[in-house]
């Protein structure tokens, strides 16, 4: 991932942690009443929502033995703010539990750079991948006991994304500019988060990271296969994702 982009996320994460702990220390209470909002909003059996939220997707490569051998380098990844937008469904299983479907939309662009020797113009060695994903995950909330008008909470679960812009059907490859990835892959999720209590409504921003478990490399049409300068030697192509989302619910 390129460097500005790890401060980019960086930025975010310490943000959003400060303004959190900021909120969590104001939330204990120090004086005997406190104003409940919608006490009863986490009793209900279903509920539905909506988010809205960025992301930052990356690649992972996998080499084959003699890749670097060869003098190859690593495929650098220079990885563009993306973002998101679905609804959510919630059922509750009880007091501490609940299961989500959150269907929605992310959409993210990764510039890959390949430096081989062959490759000496500058629109050769640089591939942009816009991905646009229908994703669907199902996602387990583990809450912690409510604070007032706070809760954090921590999620993990299973996604299956489809991608409306993997190029898989497209005959031609890298060397027509084409660069190809599988049209479907699954992930892992894992995350944390924050429900925030309103007047109205119930507020969540959650910080999650997303793993792709399925190879998603298309490799050229060139015989033999480790001949092409763009996907020789690669052996495996996954994603992985950091999103922020705003829940309303």
């Amino acid at each position: 991932m390129h460097k500005n982009q790890h401060i980019k996320i960086l930025f975010f994460t310490v943000a959003f942690i400060f303004l959190v702990i900021n909120y969590v220390i104001a939330q204990y209470p120090t004086v005997r009443e406190k104003i409940i909002n919608i006490p009863t909003f986490d009793d209900r059996l279903l509920h539905y929502g909506y988010f809205v939220g960025i992301n930052s997707y990356d690649f992972k490569f996998s080499y084959e033995k003699d890749y670097y051998a060869d003098k190859f380098k690593d495929v650098e990844v220079q990885s563009k703010s993306g973002f998101n937008v679905g609804l959510i469904g919630d059922l509750r299983v009880n007091k501490y539990i609940n299961i989500r479907i959150e269907p929605g939309l992310y959409y993210s662009k990764r510039d890959l750079i390949f430096e081989r020797p062959v490759l000496t113009d500058e629109s050769d060695r640089l591939r942009e991948v816009k991905s646009t994903y229908i994703h669907l995950p199902l996602i387990v909330k583990f809450s912690a006991e409510r604070i007032n008008n706070f809760r954090p909470f921590v999620l993990a679960g299973v996604s299956k994304d489809f991608n409306l812009s993997s190029n898989h059907k497209n005959i031609d490859d890298n060397y027509s500019n084409v660069f190809r990835t599988e049209p479907q892959n699954i992930n892992y999720e894992i995350g944390l988060g924050f429900d925030f209590y309103l007047f109205y409504f119930k507020f969540s921003p959650s910080i999650r990271g997303i793993f792709s478990m399925q190879n998603e490399l298309i490799p050229d049409n060139v015989i033999p296969k480790s001949d092409s300068p763009w996907t020789g030697g690669i052996t495996k192509m996954v994603s992985r994702g950091f999103a922020i989302n705003f829940t309303f619910e």
